[in-house]
């Protein structure tokens, strides 16, 4: 079973929160759309080497596609690759695109899943991180995906924004139960170099991230939508009973998966591959024949390194059966005298065969993945 990605690298603004420097015009569309198409052809014997369950369009702005361009993909994608077991076909979009006739038009192309950046229902927090769209558009980009029949949706939040308290970002969430939402990916709010963000921060025109608030909100939000029956699967993601992401958790499961576009990253089960960034680079190599990807062959370090990391942010957590099954007993050995610590510390709760991050650990996931790590 697999997955493709298709990374989209073109945004429509200039992004404030992090530092991806993808062209904001149109004028590289048609190339990429031509680029992708020929790495479709390229790549179409090893993709269809596994069963492909789920095709995700996102990584910048796949709406800033038009009708013609989209179908094209569409089409290709239908003629290289055998995609009759495909389950979800998600696309990420901006609220501010939403309309009737695009909902309307990539239904009638199979898409089944929206994942919208909401970000936040309030204009303050909208204007601080540069978003194009206000809090009214947000509300009203669901309400149209409703009525269109979408019913899989799945909406961005931010937490952790200055000026943001708990009190609102509670507002925040009342909005995702009131309009029924059935899956939410929530992020606390980082601050990379370069950035805008971290410019105005410097300046002091924006106060720094509070940890401790963004730790508040961040458990708000894990009590007040398991209370709603919106349970997290994963670190950022939570969902109601059987709609999780199934692309995404195919990445956490180690599953294989197939990336295309600029940029994008694949998994075949044992090595990690990667298209080079640089658009031009990009368009240049696939005009030529060829993939133009890097690899990293994950050494047994890598591969359990990789298994704490991802294993930790499900629900499931670590099942030391699968441990087993892959590392020498030397490694499982290591591996149970280095997590007491955080058992002690109440922040992995250990059951038979399972090590589970407790609800006040999760908030430091990554932190004590890496402190696992070899």
């Amino acid at each position: 079973m697999a997955g493709i990605y298709i990374h989209i690298p073109f945004c429509k603004q200039a992004c404030f929160y992090c530092n991806f420097h993808f062209s904001t015009s149109l004028q590289y569309t048609n190339e990429f759309v031509q680029s992708l198409v020929k790495e479709i052809e390229l790549k179409k014997k090893n993709i269809n080497s596994s069963t492909i369950l789920t095709l995700y369009f996102g990584g910048g702005t796949p709406s800033i596609l038009s009708k013609i361009e989209f179908k094209e993909v569409i089409k290709k994608l239908k003629e290289s690759i055998d995609l009759s077991q495909l389950i979800e076909f998600t696309i990420e979009v901006n609220p501010d695109d939403i309309t009737q006739e695009k909902l309307d038009f990539w239904l009638e192309n199979g898409v089944n899943r929206l994942s919208i950046g909401t970000q936040s229902f309030r204009d303050s927090d909208l204007k601080l991180m540069n978003r194009a769209h206000s809090g009214i558009e947000a509300l009203n980009s669901i309400h149209l995906a409703k009525h269109a029949g979408f019913s899989n949706i799945s909406i961005d939040l931010i937490y952790g924004i200055p000026g943001l308290n708990n009190s609102t970002w509670v507002e925040n969430l009342e909005k995702v139960v009131s309009l029924g939402i059935p899956h939410v990916s929530s992020y606390c709010l980082t601050v990379e170099e370069k950035t805008a963000l971290s410019h105005l921060i410097k300046i002091k025109k924006i106060a720094i991230p509070d940890e401790e608030i963004a730790s508040e909100q961040f458990l708000i939000m894990i009590d007040y939508l398991e209370k709603h029956g919106i349970h997290q699967y994963e670190i950022s993601n939570f969902s109601k009973i059987g709609m999780e992401s199934k692309h995404n958790k195919s990445y956490w499961s180690g599953e294989i998966y197939h990336g295309l576009g600029p940029g994008a990253h694949s998994f075949n089960g044992e090595n990690r591959y990667w298209n080079i960034s640089n658009n031009q680079q990009y368009f240049k190599s696939i005009e030529q024949g060829i993939i133009p990807e890097e690899i990293e062959i994950l050494s047994l370090e890598n591969k359990y390194n990789e298994l704490i990391m991802t294993s930790l942010r499900t629900r499931e957590g670590i099942d030391m059966e699968r441990m087993s099954k892959l590392f020498s007993t030397e490694i499982i050995s290591d591996f149970e005298k280095n997590i007491n610590k955080w058992i002690n510390s109440g922040k992995i709760i250990k059951l038979e065969n399972q090590y589970l991050l407790s609800k006040e650990g999760r908030f430091f996931a990554d932190g004590i993945a890496s402190d696992l790590f070899i």
